[in-house]
């Protein structure tokens, strides 16, 4: 780790950890256009387990085993990306309020969007290709909070001809060989499966989509007729991949390339925000950005992906060979908002979990919770003292995780309380920043640069 780099941390070395239940929830979203940039509220969609609150155990279980799901997932999609890629500047900013979705009873951040004259709150994730939502008539669906997106009520919808640029780029953008993409005669079909199960299925379609005002005319995005999965009452998903049909590609005329977000905790009324553009006075980060490049890959697929280079516990630097840049695991790392925790190949996970065993050897130890295999028993104590979590990227960035990100607590009563971080199957697997630990952080993708810049900031909207 490069020590005279240039870090976004916390003065201290030890971070404050209260061990208080948490509530949750998400009110209407709001949005706005500030010096150009445009700010959506962000919400956080549903908590880890409600927090610690009891009765949450097998709820926090099912989500941790989703969330494990989808890091295999996305494991087997960045082979597949490199199967289908090898055979085949603006200054506007719009800022849309980003939240925790515990209402909405899933795990992920969400922000509410215009779409045909109507609204959409979606899980906004950037290891999606393409935005989608819930559409009439529903042959299948999960259940939504809002209405169904009619198409019919929309005077400037239109479904996407076969034969158009659109559908052609789908087979890049959701991972199909050539030809699957258009299996009806006049709309172009899409098709997008997870390996928890999920899916959403439906037609390619282009309307206007709204964001604080800023409409975005044409828009190509999912009309999805049979939907099912942990989406909870959202209506759909905001995909900001790397892929010529996400919202980034769609709009680099309007926001140049460039998007950022500040993830809040799930605490009730705790809000952040999504900030489309480059205008930097719309955010609110105390540190300055530190940036790291964007590993350019043409067989990266959707993916933002950067080198971890390090990683300390309590200020110690751990020792793993696992940190050797390149290759398809060891430093390579995604940096993804609908992954919650952040995953490590083996030989990392395990330098980092000795640190912070030894680091806290005064407290008892308590079972495993699901993929999280280090906890502990802090039955009593109201407040602890974590050793601070901090990762170091190429190019001397340093970030500090916040003390929220670091454990979670799985019981009320703190008897349970676990290092959110779990291992990858194999030290070939490529590692993920999930966003539990980018908690009140300001993370920005620069995709016109090709960077990817963290600062600290204290969530909030407004």
């Amino acid at each position: 780790m490069a020590r005279g780099g240039a870090r976004a941390v916390a003065p201290a070395a030890l971070l404050l950890l209260l061990l208080l239940a948490a509530g949750g929830g998400v009110h209407c979203l709001r949005s706005r256009a500030e010096s150009g940039a445009t700010v959506l509220e962000l919400r956080h969609h549903a908590s880890l387990g409600s927090g610690g609150r009891s009765g949450s155990a097998e709820e926090a279980r099912g989500v941790l085993a989703s969330d494990a799901a989808r890091v295999s997932s996305l494991q087997r999609r960045i082979g597949s990306y490199g199967l289908i890629r090898s055979s085949d500047a603006a200054s506007k900013l719009a800022q849309v309020p980003v939240t925790s979705g515990a209402r909405l009873r899933t795990l992920n951040y969400v922000a509410t969007v215009g779409i045909g004259g109507g609204e959409a709150t979606v899980i906004v994730d950037t290891a999606s290709e393409l935005t989608w939502v819930q559409c009439k008539p529903c042959d299948a669906c999960h259940d939504q909070q809002e209405p169904l997106f009619d198409p019919s009520a929309s005077p400037s919808y239109a479904a996407v001809p076969c034969n158009s640029s659109s559908c052609d780029a789908l087979r890049v953008a959701t991972g199909m060989s050539g030809g699957q993409a258009c299996d009806q005669p006049a709309a172009c079909s899409y098709a997008l499966s997870y390996r928890d199960g999920s899916y959403s299925r439906g037609v390619l379609a282009h309307d206007r989509l709204s964001l604080a005002g800023e409409d975005i005319e044409g828009f190509v995005f999912g009309c999805g007729t049979s939907n099912q999965g942990p989406f909870g009452g959202t209506s759909g998903l905001m995909g900001l991949g790397r892929s010529p049909l996400s919202l980034i590609s769609q709009t680099t005329e309007q926001f140049g390339g460039v998007f950022s977000y500040c993830l809040p905790p799930k605490e009730s009324g705790s809000s952040g925000s999504l900030v489309l553009g480059d205008d930097a006075s719309a955010y609110r980060n105390s540190t300055p950005i530190v940036y790291t490049a964007m590993v350019t890959d043409p067989l990266q697929g959707p993916f933002y992906m950067v080198n971890l280079t390090g990683i300390s516990v309590g200020g110690e630097e751990v020792q793993s060979p696992g940190f050797s840049a390149g290759g398809g695991g060891g430093g390579r790392a995604i940096v993804d908002s609908g992954t919650i925790i952040t995953s490590l190949v083996p030989s990392v996970y395990a330098a980092v979990r000795g640190e912070f065993v030894r680091q806290l050897a005064e407290y008892p130890r308590a079972p495993a919770f699901s993929i999280l295999d280090t906890c502990f028993d802090l039955t009593g104590l109201r407040e602890v003292q974590v050793p601070s979590l901090r990762l170091a990227f190429d190019g001397g960035a340093e970030v500090e995780v916040d003390s929220k990100g670091v454990l979670y607590v799985v019981a009320g009563d703190a008897s349970q309380v676990c290092l959110a971080l779990a291992a990858l199957g194999s030290e070939d697997d490529t590692p993920i920043i999930g966003n539990y630990q980018q908690k009140n952080l300001r993370v920005v993708f620069d995709t016109a640069a090709s960077q990817i810049g963290f600062a600290q900031e204290t969530c909030d909207y407004i």
